[in-house]
């Protein structure tokens, strides 16, 4: 039974050995492939009953050319490159990793924060370009950081936002009372969230309803000077209405890890614009996120093997009927 690790942190790690340990056979992702091409992905999990997934697309071809596979394990809590209803028609599990990588992605989007907020990369290139440029920039401390989402990811956010004398305000659909209550976080409607904030960072899903929240009436509504950061989704805005903000000079900056199209094209205009700072689709990536989403894939892959049905992991698991291995 042979399981391919196409996630990019999966080439090594603990579930080699546990996977080993119970008859599977486990292949190293080949990084001469380009897993992002559907063809490529086909030729490198024909023989495969799992994979150990990055967050390469899986749409209806692609899983209808596998029919040996029985689990897709995302390193990750996102699952909205994968056809879900085709794989309940061909029977294939998808499974997630919550609750492993939210401190990796909250500190990433305080570092992406704290860095455009004081005039990262701009002073980095000044001096690396010999010039002794200075320039101020308002205080991080005593601003408001909207948001825009409060599940896992967007509470760790707060707690150091909030360690940092940052105030928090929020918007989700499903708001936690005690949490807000605890923290000190107001609850608002989405059109004061990002009338207020200084800051409005996107911890939204993918999905129809919030495809492009980001478009030119939500930016026209942000505080002037205000900063974007997206550590969630690309889909989640209109990148070309994004650039047209910045260069207006109505947002001061951006900080963006996830893109409409990734990897990021050359000719890209974000890339254009220097108050915008790119990192690439890896915030949720740190040594122990790393290693916890690759047990906990492995851990999964294990238990279903063994009859059991771990419903807190399987996204598609109310669909699926009478799957078995």
């Amino acid at each position: 039974m042979k399981v391919r690790c196409t996630s990019l942190a999966g080439d090594s790690g603990p579930h080699f050995q546990m996977l080993s340990e119970n008859g599977f056979t486990v292949l190293p992702g080949n990084r001469e492939r380009n897993y992002r091409n559907p063809s490529e992905l086909i030729e490198e999990l024909a023989e495969c009953v799992a994979v150990i997934a990055g967050s390469e697309p899986y749409p209806a071809h692609v899983l209808a050319a596998l029919p040996q596979l029985r689990v897709i394990a995302r390193t990750g809590v996102g699952f909205d490159a994968i056809d879900l209803t085709t794989c309940n028609e061909l029977k294939i599990a998808v499974a997630i990793t919550p609750g492993v990588n939210h401190h990796a992605v909250a500190e990433h989007t305080i570092a992406m924060l704290m860095a455009v907020a004081r005039g990262f990369p701009d002073r980095d290139r000044f001096v690396r370009a010999g010039k002794w440029k200075r320039f101020n920039t308002p205080r991080v401390m005593g601003s408001t950081l909207g948001l825009m989402g409060l599940g896992r990811i967007g509470k760790a956010v707060a707690e150091r936002a909030i360690g940092l004398g940052i105030q928090v305000i929020a918007h989700d659909l499903q708001i936690d009372q005690e949490y807000i209550n605890h923290h000190k976080i107001q609850s608002v409607p989405v059109y004061e969230l990002l009338s207020r904030s200084e800051f409005v960072s996107l911890h939204l899903p993918a999905g129809q309803q919030t495809h492009h929240f980001i478009n030119r009436e939500t930016l026209s509504l942000m505080k002037a000077g205000a900063i974007l950061i997206n550590t969630a989704r690309g889909s989640l805005i209109d990148e070309a209405a994004l650039c047209e903000a910045i260069t207006s000079g109505h947002l001061r900056g951006a900080a963006l890890d996830v893109f409409e199209q990734e990897p990021l094209p050359i000719n890209s205009p974000l890339l254009q614009i220097d108050r915008i700072l790119l990192s690439g689709h890896l915030a949720g990536l740190d040594e122990q996120a790393e290693e916890g989403t690759l047990s906990m894939s492995a851990e999964t892959l294990l238990k279903l093997y063994r009859g059991e049905w771990p419903t807190d992991v399987i996204v598609n698991h109310q669909d699926l009927k009478q799957w078995s291995w």
